[in-house]
């Protein structure tokens, strides 16, 4: 199940949304394609459980170099589908978010839900060494908050079963839920397996991004 566009229009420009999908791109373009990253590039920017349970001690740099690994590997991937399947999503769900938000919220929102994905990760598993990057957390925030935000919208959705291809509209809730539910599956039968897909990140997430959607709304929309 693919989702591939909404019909739910903006009324503003989503230039910030465009430009995050613009620097994950550059970057993959630079660490992938071109393959100008070394191993060590991506130990140094991606985060590593232990080093941020360990406050930067386990690897001898600073709890600040540490600490940032929480918003550059939100712009590392592991690969093209990596990179395209996140970027569609938040193509798809990021430009009514902030739309809804209004630009810099979306922005501080974003990386908030990025943070709080890592984080999610680290606590779930604090002396693990195994890298963690990418987007997913970030935008399994956006897609917990398009959740409350525009449940009744339509996903128009690629469905594909061995030889069955169908293009149909899908709610929005139905779509986001399904996903989720499948992360908190996979979480429950991948526990204890080293390296994989951080999918404790993805439901972190996706919490943090309904919680800060509320908490968002408080405050007004700009």
């Amino acid at each position: 199940m693919i989702p591939l566009k909404d019909n739910n229009p903006t009324t503003h420009f989503p230039i910030f949304t465009i430009l995050i999908i613009l620097i994950n791109c550059a970057v993959f373009i630079y660490t992938d394609i071109l393959g100008l990253a070394t191993k060590e590039f991506y130990y140094q920017f991606s985060v590593i459980p232990i080093d941020i349970s360990s406050l930067g001690q386990a690897t001898e740099r600073s709890a600040l170099a540490a600490l940032s690994t929480l918003i550059t590997s939100q712009f590392l991937h592991g690969g093209l589908f990596h990179i395209a399947s996140n970027m569609l999503f938040l193509w798809i769900f990021g430009n009514n978010v902030e739309d809804r938000l209004g630009r810099i919220r979306f922005v501080i929102f974003y990386l908030l839900c990025g943070i709080i994905a890592g984080l999610a990760q680290v606590t779930g598993d604090p002396s693990s060494t195994t890298p963690m990057l990418g987007a997913s957390g970030a935008i399994a925030g956006v897609m917990g908050a398009y959740l409350f935000m525009f449940p009744g919208t339509q996903v128009l959705t690629l469905i594909w079963i061995v030889i069955f291809i169908r293009l149909v509209w899908l709610p929005a809730s139905f779509i986001i839920i399904y996903w989720i539910l499948i992360q908190v599956v996979l979480q429950v039968t991948s526990a204890g397996q080293q390296g994989g897909v951080a999918y404790l990140a993805h439901i972190g997430g996706f919490a943090g991004g309904i919680a800060l959607y509320f908490l968002f709304r408080m405050f007004g929309r700009r």
